[in-house]
């Protein structure tokens, strides 16, 4: 990662306070689990999405089923759902007027990231969010 995609990232995570979570998991093997338990201990407000979660509580926060769910403005989707979704995903996120798509290590769409270009949303993939967190700013 360049100084330029450092300085980029970084500005995102710094002004970042609250996150979607798509893909939450109630698992704490799980990857998104130890993500989000992150993201909570450095002082992000998660909320957690994942249809068939919904309503239950995972590491205190309520469950939605989709993005249309949050009674709250949500700055960055966080995304832990295979790349064939993640073009809808985008789309939700655009019509939700959050800043910022973030594809997980291993997630990468085309689709996904023409749509945020035309919206003009920040746009990462293929990155972990706790990874780079600890990076630049841990």
């Amino acid at each position: 990662m360049d100084a330029l995609e450092q300085d980029r990232l970084k500005r995102i995570l710094s002004n970042t306070r609250s996150i979607a979570l798509v893909g939450a998991s109630n698992r704490p093997d799980r990857a998104s689990y130890q993500v989000m338990e992150y993201l909570l201990q450095h002082g992000y407000q998660v909320y957690p999405v994942n249809p068939q979660l919904a309503g239950a509580v995972i590491l205190g926060q309520t469950c939605v089923a989709g993005l249309e769910d949050l009674d709250q403005p949500v700055q960055l989707v966080n995304v832990f759902r295979r790349g064939e979704f993640a073009a809808d995903i985008a789309l939700e996120a655009i019509e939700h007027e959050t800043l910022c798509l973030w594809l997980q290590e291993g997630i990468t769409s085309e689709q996904a990231a023409e749509s945020a270009a035309e919206a003009e949303l920040e746009y990462v993939e293929d990155r972990c969010i706790k990874v780079v967190h600890q990076q630049l700013l841990g």
